[in-house]
């Protein structure tokens, strides 16, 4: 048996050598045996399958989102609807009133920061209370708060912003713990304001960050924060130099998914908001519902969509900036 294993080592060793010199001189291998084809051919299946998998689902992604979105960029270049038997020419009209007129450029700037404000302040409220969860509190606690995060998303977007006009109108909830704590009566009446826009869509959205700040925080190894603290760093050095680089990830995530959403709001504009809730996503609904001027509304859309994708590409640019600078 010794003879017959030293001859299966050698072949082995000779395998392998003639790998290597096909690899360095560049020739081309013999041709592959069953066992490789059938390997190839087992990984093809498994990618059919998966392609069969993902279909449905990016299927219905472009039936429901990337088709009406290439209607709408259809429309934003025509005259009017399609419909019935009006006249339809192609024009840029929509763009160029956009352009030439100040009133919906300033709505777009107070519409970006609106969303800037209620990124920021969702970020304030949202980071501490994850930080809690992901690396103070035990694991039977962590389910309760979660469930507290989650509460705000089992009513109704209505529901919660009636609530919240019940809070802050003069006479309501806040204002009658004021009172009660022995200041000037009617000291608090900011509903149909814009503070009453940012507290109704802070409120909606900071779940999501709390939810993807969490996921963020809890990777982070608790081995570096304890080394950290052996080498006699500060709790303000131990965030500032590792807890928050490494959580921004999550930082970046939450902001997109709070930032996109909340430029184009509307509904809490409408009830919350009052006479100073026009924004440009007031003005792209009533485009769209009261006036019927479908063209204009998706160019306003579209216009909305091109700031955005500028200014993701801006925030992507800076973040592999800072990582150029950090790696070197």
């Amino acid at each position: 048996m010794e003879p017959a294993l030293g001859r299966s080592e050698g072949i082995t060793i000779n395998s392998t050598a003639a790998d290597k010199e096909y690899k360095t001189s560049g020739a081309k291998p013999p041709r592959r045996n069953s066992r490789q084809k059938q390997e190839i051919w087992r990984r093809l299946k498994n990618q059919g399958v998966l392609w069969f998998l993902l279909l449905p689902g990016y299927g219905w992604l472009a039936f429901a989102i990337f088709i009406p979105l290439l209607i709408m960029f259809v429309f934003s270049f025509l005259s009017d609807v399609p419909f019935g038997n009006r006249v339809v020419e192609f024009t840029f009209k929509n763009y160029t009133d956009y352009f030439s007129r100040s009133f919906y450029w300033k709505l777009t700037s107070k519409s970006l920061m609106t969303g800037c404000y209620t990124t920021l302040y969702s970020i304030l409220i949202a980071y501490p209370m994850a930080l809690v969860i992901a690396k103070v509190l035990p694991n039977r606690w962590r389910s309760a708060l979660f469930m507290l995060v989650i509460v705000p998303f089992w009513s109704n977007t209505l529901v919660r912003l009636y609530s919240w006009a019940i809070v802050l109108r003069n006479g309501g909830v806040i204002d009658l713990l004021l009172q009660f704590l022995g200041f000037k009566p009617a000291t608090l009446d900011i509903l149909y304001s814009y503070p009453a826009i940012i507290v109704g869509l802070v409120h909606g959205y900071v779940p999501y960050m709390i939810l993807t700040l969490y996921i963020s925080l809890d990777r982070i190894d608790n081995s570096l924060l304890e080394a950290a603290s052996s080498l006699g760093a500060s709790w303000w050095q131990t965030f500032w130099r590792i807890l928050f680089p490494l959580s921004l990830p999550g930082v970046i995530s939450g902001s997109i998914l709070i930032f996109i959403p909340s430029i184009g709001s509307f509904i809490e504009p409408r009830l919350l908001g009052g006479r100073s809730g026009t924004m440009i996503g007031t003005i792209i609904e009533d485009q769209f519902i009261q006036l019927f001027n479908w063209p204009f509304g998706a160019s306003l859309s579209f216009i909305m969509l091109v700031i955005v994708l500028l200014l993701m590409g801006i925030m992507a640019l800076m973040l592999a900036r800072m990582r150029l600078l950090r790696t070197q």
